[in-house]
């Protein structure tokens, strides 16, 4: 990684510890980062993931209110939902069912993270 890292790269490194059938916000990323008004900065990243030479699970980023507001990207208009739902992630029309459970907050769960790593 280089000294001063992109932000889009660090958007990837987060997007990279995002575990298997969680998910998290496009806004939860960027003030993760220090530039909580970046959400949409954050999907830019997202949409040219594709491009990068390390894999990045964008399927699991979607809009704070749990809709895979980024399918399209995707290639197809269901390939996002059954990425998610093979993880065990439920979807119904384009929305998470039961968002608050599969949520994961960067800010929470990277600190408890650098904490125990600490300790």
């Amino acid at each position: 990684m280089q000294d001063n890292p992109s932000f889009f790269s660090r958007v990837y490194d987060v997007v990279r510890l995002i575990p298997y059938g969680r998910v998290t916000s496009y806004g939860a990323i960027a003030k993760y980062l220090g530039s909580g008004r970046s959400a949409r900065m954050v999907g830019w990243a997202m949409n040219a993931s594709h491009n990068t030479d390390k894999a990045v699970p964008a399927h699991r980023v979607v809009n704070r209110n749990g809709i895979l507001t980024g399918k399209h990207h995707f290639g197809g208009s269901e390939t996002m939902k059954q990425l998610l739902e093979h993880e065990g992630v439920k979807v119904l029309n384009d929305k998470i069912i039961g968002f608050d459970k599969v949520f994961w907050d960067p800010g929470k769960e990277l600190k408890k993270t650098i904490e125990k790593k600490v300790i």
